[in-house]
């Protein structure tokens, strides 16, 4: 036996073993991971880096969070987890009071609940998203207000600094905003940089922010972050989504409703 193919084998435990503690446990920490394999923490590093490279991780500093599989196109995660996005959907919609103005964020939940409000609400909904608006063109009460720039093919929303300009004169009552990941230290993120920055200023202009999390964005990260977990006052999850990931969240002082 090689000492090539016996140091293959003890990276690749090694590196199943990190994953199998990091399901486990939520977090990972390098210099923990180094004591334990009794490697030093550049091994460790690169072992992270390399999972990370595969998507199967996100790096943080110190370590690493577990990865948010929501960060496909939009076409894509139309087809993941529908059941679910329709009852958080459904749960958001209870929120949606007559005369507010409403932010609609993008993602594909955000559609769902347009196309679930009640055909006697009648409100103002902000969004950037074309598919919301879309939903909503035959809606009797619900005026739309569109949020102009530059299409972002990938999650079908508009972004750029024209985004950014028309959402300074916005003042909403409440945001309804998509997340790839929600996690108690890591904050708020998503998979791309442009749609962080709309994501924050939208949330900078509603009195209150509310976030639809399915289970797999729970304490998960993305490289993207949008803000500290705080910025939200209210998660909608889906039923059966373990208390271990939202009690964490409860304790910062977030509302955990339940779908």
């Amino acid at each position: 036996m090689s000492i090539t193919f016996v140091h293959f084998m003890l990276t690749k435990h090694r590196k199943q073993s990190i994953l199998a503690a990091l399901k486990r446990d939520g977090q990972v920490i390098a210099k923990a991971l180094s004591a334990s394999f009794e490697v030093s923490e550049d091994t460790i590093r690169r072992d992270l880096r390399e999972l990370a490279s595969e998507g199967l991780l996100q790096r943080v500093h110190g370590g690493a969070l577990p990865s948010s599989p929501a960060v496909g196109d939009f076409v894509q995660r139309q087809q993941i987890n529908t059941v679910a996005k329709l009852a958080i959907a459904r749960k958001a919609v209870e929120l949606m009071l007559p005369g507010q103005v409403a932010i609609l964020d993008g993602g594909t939940t955000c559609v769902l609940l347009a196309r679930h409000l009640p055909p006697t609400l009648e409100a103002t909904i902000v969004t950037h998203s074309p598919s919301v608006a879309v939903e909503l063109v035959n809606h009797p009460g619900i005026e739309v207000v569109m949020i102009g720039g530059r299409l972002f093919k990938h999650s079908m929303v508009a972004v750029g600094a024209a985004a950014i300009e028309a959402i300074t004169h916005i003042r909403a009552d409440v945001y309804f905003m998509g997340v790839t990941g929600i996690h108690p230290t890591a904050g708020l993120s998503t998979g791309d940089l442009e749609e962080a920055y709309i994501k924050r200023a939208l949330a900078a202009r509603a009195a209150e922010v509310v976030v639809l999390a399915s289970t797999e964005k729970v304490n998960a990260a993305s490289a993207y972050v949008i803000a500290e977990v705080t910025a939200a006052n209210t998660v909608v999850v889906e039923r059966k989504t373990p208390r271990a990931l939202t009690d964490p969240l409860a304790a910062l002082g977030l509302t955990i409703l339940h779908a």
